[in-house]
């Protein structure tokens, strides 16, 4: 039978395929483009000039220090409660059989399936039932709530993909559970859990719905930019933030990618 591997593609698929690329991709490169824009009131096309000053005025902006500051703190910690919760879930879920575990996966996964206004309205609620100040620690546990499900799905499909016996032969040798976890399991599953991690850091450093509704009067980055849009000073520092912000995100997710696009590739996998 003859390999279609090396066929090319249609000239139609191959058109139609950057087509969408840049349908996705057109709107970002003119975020960077009026980055560097000298007109500091509107956007023209094409922009009137070049400049490197915004880069400078943003630099030297304290509001967009202390939003940056905020969303880094919020990631970083969201993503630590995931990765120990995340992790812990899908180790119960995937290596034990107990009555109602499919249920228990589902109500896992449902917080990033569900509307993000409505988890927002939910968890509004409940700090407000609980007499809970809106602070930071309500930003950090709104985004825990979707940033666990993120390690969830990298880490229980890892653990799937794990086999059991190597578990059992490293008992049987008489490792204790942390022994059997650290020797055995972690080197296994370390990269989905990186993979997760940062995948779990990128969407809680861009998440706005969820925060408006747990933030009261702070300001993530996303935030922020909510209200240059609004009431603009200088818009080509919003598009600055912006650069920031898609950086922030994308490399996380390159790298992430990158981490397990050869998950297949696990000791004991093929026993």
């Amino acid at each position: 039978m003859r390999s279609d591997r090396g066929q090319s593609a249609p000239l139609g698929l191959k058109i139609a395929a950057g087509c969408g690329l840049l349908f996705l991709h057109l709107p970002i490169l003119l975020i960077f483009v009026y980055a560097f824009t000298t007109e500091e009131k509107s956007f023209v096309w094409p922009p009137p000039g070049l400049t490197l000053q915004w880069f400078a005025v943003t630099w030297n902006r304290p509001d967009v220090w202390e939003a940056l500051s905020l969303s880094v703190r919020v990631a970083a910690i969201s993503t630590a409660i995931a990765l120990v919760l995340g992790t812990l879930c899908a180790a119960a879920v995937s290596q034990t059989r107990f009555f109602g575990r499919e249920a228990i996966s589902l109500l896992v996964i449902l917080p990033i399936a569900l509307p993000g206004i409505i988890t927002g309205i939910a968890l509004r609620s409940a700090f407000s039932l609980a007499d809970i100040p809106f602070s930071f620690w309500t930003i950090v546990l709104g985004h825990a709530t979707f940033c666990v499900v993120v390690v969830y799905n990298n880490a229980v499909a890892r653990f799937r993909r794990t086999s059991g016996s190597m578990i059992e032969a490293s008992m049987d040798l008489g490792a204790d559970g942390f022994q059997t976890f650290r020797h055995v399991v972690l080197p296994n599953i370390a990269t989905a859990l990186l993979a997760g991690g940062m995948l779990a850091f990128a969407l809680s450093f861009d998440e706005v719905i969820v925060t408006t509704f747990t933030a009261g009067q702070q300001q993530t980055v996303p935030i922020w930019m909510l209200e240059e849009l609004i009431r603009p000073r200088q818009r080509p520092v919003t598009n600055v933030v912006a650069m920031v912000v898609v950086l922030v995100t994308l490399l996380p997710i390159l790298f992430a990618y990158y981490l397990t696009r050869d998950g297949d590739q696990i000791a004991g996998s093929g026993k």
